[in-house]
Order: C-alpha cells, then sequence, then structure tokens
C-alpha cells in the first residue's frame, strides 16, 4: 500500500488537514521564544594595571609584556588582546566556552602574582581583573552639556546625582563617567618655613 493513496483519494480532507496544519503552524510560531542574538556567554577576563605617569611604550614593555608571558601559560586562551596608553594597560582574555570562568580567574590571579617581581617598583597596586561578558557590552551614552555650567561642574552632577540614580535601576550592572577629570588641588611648601 502506498502512504499517499489515502491522501490522493480524498483531496477535500487533505485541503483541510494541510490547511489546519499551516494554521497551528503559524499560531504556535508567535509562541515561539527569538532572540536576536544567543545567550552565550564567553569566559572572558580583563585585567587592568595603572602606572600613573608612564607612557604608552613603558606600560607596554614594562607591565603588559611581563603579564602576556604569564598569561599565555594559561590553558584554554583562544585569543588575548591587550591596550596600553597613558598611566594603564587592559589585557582582555577569552578562553574556550567550556572552560569555567571561576577557575580561569583563579589561574590569572595566580599568573599576575607571578607576574609581580618583573614590573616596576613604582607600581602602585597589583593589576586588577574583573570578569566580563561581550554580550553585555554598553547600550547607551548619554552627553551632558550646558551653556551654563562649566565642564567641571557637569562632571560633578554627573558622577554626584546622574550616575548615582541610573545605577539604582534594576538590571544596571556598571555606570562610567568619562570626559572631564576630577578637581585637582595643587599645594606648594615653603621648605623654609
Amino acid at each position: 500500500m502506498n502512504i499517499s493513496a489515502p491522501f490522493i483519494k480524498r483531496p477535500v480532507a487533505t485541503s483541510l488537514l494541510s490547511m489546519g496544519l499551516l494554521l497551528f503552524g503559524g499560531l504556535a510560531y508567535r509562541f515561539l521564544p527569538m532572540a536576536r542574538l544567543p545567550e552565550v556567554e564567553y569566559p572572558t577576563i580583563t585585567v587592568f594595571a595603572n602606572l600613573p605617569g608612564a607612557s604608552p611604550e613603558t606600560m607596554a614593555t614594562a607591565v603588559a609584556t611581563p603579564l602576556e608571558r604569564m598569561f599565555g601559560r594559561i590553558a584554554g586562551i583562544t585569543q588575548m588582546t591587550s591596550n596600553s596608553q597613558l598611566g594603564s594597560t587592559n589585557i582582555t582574555m577569552q578562553f574556550d566556552l567550556d572552560r569555567n570562568v571561576d577557575a580561569a580567574a583563579r589561574d590569572v590571579q595566580a599568573a599576575s602574582n607571578a607576574a609581580r617581581g618583573q614590573f616596576p617598583a613604582n607600581l602602585p597596586t597589583n593589576p586588577n581583573w574583573r570578569k566580563v561578558n561581550p554580550a553585555e557590552s554598553d547600550f547607551m551614552n548619554l552627553a551632558v552639556i550646558s551653556d551654563t555650567a562649566t565642564t567641571p561642574q557637569l562632571y560633578d552632577v554627573a558622577e554626584s546625582i546622574l550616575a548615582q540614580k541610573i545605577s539604582q535601576i534594576a538590571g544596571i550592572g556598571q555606570v562610567n563617567i568619562g570626559g572631564s577629570s576630577r578637581p585637582g588641588v595643587r599645594a606648594e611648601l615653603n621648605p623654609l618655613l
């Protein structure tokens, strides 16, 4: 017996069955969960090191290079990038998807501690690290401008009011303020007094 024989003998029932399947598929499609990007958490760790006043070349050779050498020994790194700028360096490491990010963080901390002897003596603190999910990148940037307020005043308002209010919203992970510097105080001492 042929499987298609009953459908050929009864064309009306076949048409109704096809229409029913099409209607059911259209209704079911609306209830399918969809995301524009898949929810994949890449095990990624970023290491920050600061040396105030150091040039980008000094940061690259004296701080980033020893760290990169030690991090290169960690198993499961698929990608490592570094960025050195005036007074700071950032090293981002991405690990295999099956690598536990907490175990990778322990390895990064151990490698960072092992590289401590190769850093300049005036490095104020050990490098810091942070677990990062590249899928959770910035989604909103705000610019604050004024015709009457100065840049330091705007920075103060953004840091003390705007950032505090935004960070209290549920689901906000981090708020960064940039574009100006904190006010500084210059003290001139008279050694003769």
